[in-house]
């Protein structure tokens, strides 16, 4: 091998460890801005805001942002998506299931809507990759999935004995938006449509819930709350959890390749309940904390391929 061949060899593979190394801080970057959409979330309700006016502020900017791009794709067929399909990700993916998500925060603290929420929406996807895709299940993640289901039963005692029936309720609504998620992932999968061209037509379409809103709620309740806060929202919910944690994500699988890059979801929950200690001071419990160990577990589990 003479120098020219081991200096190529050398360059590539120099390369590709800065495009894996590249890929890692994306992918965790992304993690982290889903986790303070979670955090922002539940600091907005804190201060004020309702479910629907962090509706506004998730889906507005970004839908504007990416208005441009789908109209130069396509308007008549949503980027060729199709307007059927892209309402019913919009209602399975999108702010109906975002909605709902926030009401659940206004039961349960943010240790539970974090952990609960992406565990069901492992399960679920599971779930419907068997018996709606037809796709083998693993004995890893079989065990996987049961793991999971432990760690949600050591969160939900928690809401039964100590928290009471409004626990139980916000619990039970993270469950459903998990289960919805796992729906939207799945026709994603089936329908073959990328989760970018997905997001794009969901943000747009969700432009036409503004007038609604302005029609009935209007602008003056999240005026009187501030401009700072509304601030921290608008960076929150429709910058970092939107478009940039997605742009990110889609970094990180382009470097490290779709079962890599699936890492990184599953560290939202952690990362979430850290933000939450950190910025909200809302330290985990003892049952929190068993159960988030329990499901990281879990995920780990589900993910493998053997």
């Amino acid at each position: 091998m003479d120098q020219r061949t081991s200096g190529a060899g050398a360059l590539t593979q120099n390369n590709d460890a800065t495009q894996a190394l590249l890929g890692v801080v994306c992918g965790l970057s992304a993690a982290l801005f889903w986790a303070l959409g979670f955090a922002g979330t539940r600091h907005g309700l804190k201060v004020g805001f309702t479910p629907v006016d962090l509706l506004v502020h998730r889906y507005v900017w970004s839908g504007i942002a990416f208005l441009p791009l789908v109209l130069r794709a396509g308007i008549s067929d949503l980027c060729g998506i199709g307007w059927a399909r892209g309402l019913a990700l919009m209602v399975l993916g999108g702010p109906v299931m975002s909605l709902i998500s926030y009401t659940g925060f206004l039961f349960v603290p943010l240790g539970h809507g974090s952990v609960i929420q992406p565990s069901c929406a492992t399960l679920g996807g599971l779930l419907l990759a068997a018996a709606f895709l037809k796709e083998r299940i693993s004995a890893s993640r079989l065990t996987g999935a049961i793991v999971i289901v432990g760690g949600l039963g050591v969160i939900g005692a928690e809401s039964i004995g100590h928290i009471g029936i409004d626990g139980v309720q916000g619990d039970l609504i993270f469950v459903l938006t998990g289960l919805m998620f796992a729906g939207f992932g799945a026709l994603l999968r089936h329908w073959r449509v990328s989760a970018v061209s997905a997001a794009l037509v969901i943000n747009v379409l969700s432009l036409l819930l503004l007038p609604i809103y302005l029609a009935t709620v209007g602008l003056a309740h999240i005026a009187a709350i501030g401009l700072t806060e509304n601030a921290i929202q608008a960076l929150a919910q429709g910058v970092l959890a939107g478009p940039a944690a997605l742009y990110l994500f889609a970094v990180s699988v382009q470097r490290l390749g779709v079962a890599r890059a699936a890492v990184f979801p599953a560290c939202v929950p952690a990362l979430t309940v850290l933000t939450g200690w950190l910025l909200l001071g809302e330290p985990p419990t003892a049952l929190q904390a068993a159960g988030l160990v329990t499901v990281l577990c879990g995920f780990y589990l589900a993910q493998r391929q053997s």
